[in-house]
């Protein structure tokens, strides 16, 4: 048996108001969290791999968030420097 998540009273505040947007709202809400996830992580590769390229950065951060196959995520494995 599960046990039920506790949520503070702000998160069923969020819940609320996602619960009221249209599907269409809801789908840009959660692509604007993924740009702001994407973008922190991207901020933390460019300190950690400061010698890179921009789209080598790109690539390591898509190697991170998708699971890429064969040659690509040998050469852009984000735990290699």
């Amino acid at each position: 048996m599960e046990t039920p998540v506790e949520l503070d009273p702000i998160d069923w505040q969020q819940i609320e108001l996602l619960a009221r947007l249209t599907p269409a709202q809801r789908l840009s809400a959660m692509m604007d969290a993924s740009d702001f996830a994407l973008a922190g992580l991207r901020g933390t590769f460019r300190k950690r791999f400061p010698e890179i390229s921009s789209s080598e950065l790109n690539m390591r951060v898509l190697a991170y968030v998708t699971p890429l196959r064969g040659p690509l995520k040998e050469q852009y494995d984000w735990k290699k420097k």
